[in-house]
């Protein structure tokens, strides 16, 4: 719990000092001597000052891998678009420490390169899930990639807008952008597992009660 709130009291100084005086300017011993600590417990807790401004991707990647695994293959397309939304929600938890991060990537080249590089792991993730979801059938590897891509891009689309305050709803926006992404999961086996045409149905979990859940998917779907 104390190493906890050391690691806090550390990205809370470098956020300050960032905002401050920006990335470039802002040293180690600046952060460390801001969150009252030395040097050495610095890096202790973080390998350099640029690891402090990014969220634990490996914990967030280890969740969405946990998610995944635990569907079948019915309940894969549920199962990417609850791990995008975790992701989201992590984002979301973090508050103005994230638009913060945002404007420090777009102005920084070394962090943005980095963000690309983690965004790739993402897609990855996603892509392996799905080839495997999808077996050995022709053309797989390239639809596998084209839905990877479009789940990653559903995401950074409405993480942006709420990044900008653009929007209030962030989760709405993006249940409403993955289940435009849907028609990418349609069928990919060719069998009859899951038709194509007709009305796909996607679950995200709600707070309205079931009675509520059915009357909005009467009236979406009368009209379709």
């Amino acid at each position: 719990m104390a190493a906890a709130r050391v690691r806090d009291r550390l990205a809370d100084a470098a956020f300050e000092l960032f905002e401050e005086r920006g990335y470039e300017a802002t040293t180690v011993e600046e952060i460390a001597e801001r969150a009252g600590v030395g040097r050495t417990t610095f890096f202790r807790h973080y390998r350099s000052k640029e690891d402090v401004i990014f969220p634990d991707h490996e914990a967030l990647l280890q969740s969405i891998r946990d998610r995944l695994a635990a569907s079948t293959n019915r309940t894969a397309i549920v199962a990417v678009s609850e791990a995008v939304r975790l992701v989201l929600l992590h984002y979301l938890s973090e508050g103005d420490r994230a638009r913060v991060r945002y404007t420090l990537t777009s102005s920084a080249p070394a962090l943005r390169d980095r963000e690309i590089a983690t965004v790739a792991r993402y897609q990855k993730l996603f892509r392996d899930f799905i080839a495997d979801w999808m077996g050995p059938v022709p053309s797989s590897a390239l639809r596998a990639e084209l839905m990877a891509a479009a789940v990653v891009a559903a995401h950074n689309h409405v993480l942006r807008r709420w990044l900008r305050a653009e929007c209030t709803d962030p989760v709405g926006e993006l249940d409403i952008a993955l289940s435009q992404v849907v028609d990418l999961f349609v069928a990919p086996h060719g069998d009859d597992s899951v038709e194509r045409g007709g009305t796909t149905v996607v679950v995200f979990r709600t707070d309205q009660t079931p009675d509520a859940v059915l009357t909005a998917l009467r009236e979406s779907l009368g009209s379709a």
